[in-house]
């Protein structure tokens, strides 16, 4: 078998303007200061290509000049980091009963966040909240309109019409919509949609546990169960953006073969939890009934065990991540509960001895995760010019 590794390189004339000023910012966001000479080399680029695109980025505030590095001969070179205030990200995550947003600047620093219920989930009052939203994140931070970069969507999956729609872990009344153009317009922004999963994976990426991983695929707890996976920083969406719907996959769970979101997903919990409470249960109140040992939580955490441990062999043995994230709407000492709890499989691809990270991990970016992932959508396509694949 013939294997082609992928890198990510720079060009000159035949690559896309865009595409350079990708690359030269996302090497300057890695190195966290660079020169002019240090990008062209990490790059691919000319020396010349990246003075034209550094003059481009400072005139449009991206970057701004951060001293010079010491030398033993000759003018010390200027160094260049990434201007914080030069550009900012709008995130919304839809949900069925409320919206959530979050506004990050170029840095991944969080500036603004709120969330207001969504009575209905139709597009006249979706549209109201989000672009009520947008106002409110620029009002609230003095951000000027024209530093906005793009806005990220989050809804939960599948989108269009699937044989697995029909789920109550699913926003009603979208199935025919193209969100994309809807809210582009909307917002008069370009705008990037993704399924909840996808997008808190990229929060992970952008200003998570994830931050210097490239590969790696991420559990995610919103009312079902998601999966975002990322192969060298670039999102796995499949062809219709339904990749990851981890949840409908069969596993085994106490003798029988369920999917993985009844044994293991937020509603599956509520329902074990209806003898103490039938309200929707909020994560300080599972971090409470935790602590006291709560017999039925309990039980949930042993019984999801056995189909978690069964999903994490498929993930690793099909996608080979650095690692798998465990992260979203759940307390952390949950989730640090069931990752003691995984009996993670010998028969994998991931099990070798000479692993830089750990097999299995809880994610760092909480509660908001997808809403933030949403934000770092815009961020991360400004950054990750596209995979070019080298013989």
């Amino acid at each position: 078998m013939t294997v082609r590794l992928l890198k990510i390189v720079g060009a000159n004339a035949e690559r896309s303007r865009s595409h350079n000023r990708q690359m030269v910012l996302g090497r300057i966001r890695a190195g966290g200061r660079m020169g002019r000479a240090e990008i062209a080399r990490a790059s691919g680029l000319s020396t010349q290509a990246v003075s034209n695109i550094i003059a481009d980025l400072l005139e449009d505030g991206l970057i701004l000049e951060q001293g010079r590095r010491a030398s033993t001969r000759g003018q010390p070179p200027v160094q260049y980091g990434l201007n914080a205030q030069g550009g900012y990200a709008f995130g919304v995550e839809v949900r069925p009963d409320a919206v959530l947003a979050a506004l990050i600047d170029f840095a991944g620093e969080t500036v603004f966040t709120d969330r207001r219920p969504l009575p209905a989930s139709d597009r006249d009052t979706v549209t109201a909240r989000v672009k009520a939203l947008k106002s409110a994140a620029l009002r609230r931070t003095g951000v000027s309109p024209d530093r906005l970069l793009g806005a990220g969507l989050v809804m939960p999956g599948p989108f269009g019409a699937t044989g697995i729609t029909g789920h109550e872990t699913e926003l009603s009344g979208w199935a025919n919509v193209d969100p994309h153009a809807w809210f582009s317009d909307a917002l008069d922004l370009p705008v990037f949609v993704e399924n909840d999963a996808n997008a808190a994976a990229m929060a992970e990426r952008v200003s998570g546990a994830a931050m210097e991983v490239d590969s790696f695929a991420y559990l995610y707890f919103g009312a079902g169960l998601g999966l975002g996976v990322l192969a060298n920083g670039q999102l796995i969406a499949g062809a219709y953006g339904n990749a990851g719907e981890i949840g409908h996959i069969p596993v085994p769970c106490a003798g029988k073969t369920v999917p993985l979101e009844e044994a293991v997903s937020r509603l599956s919990l509520q329902r074990a939890l209806t003898g103490v409470t039938a309200a929707p249960l909020q994560q300080e109140t599972l971090a409470e009934l935790f602590a006291a040992e709560d017999p039925a939580l309990m039980a949930w955490l042993d019984r999801a065990a056995e189909p978690l441990s069964a999903a994490i062999e498929i993930i690793e043995n099909i996608f080979d991540p650095q690692t798998v994230i465990l992260g979203g709407a759940m307390p952390d000492n949950l989730l640090d509960r069931l990752i003691m709890g995984v009996d993670l499989p010998k028969r994998s691809v991931a099990n070798r001895p000479d692993r830089a990270l750990p097999r299995l991990t809880r994610g760092t970016s909480g509660r908001m995760t997808a809403t933030l992932g949403a934000a770092a959508l815009v961020i991360n396509r400004a950054v990750t010019p596209s995979i070019a694949a080298v013989p």
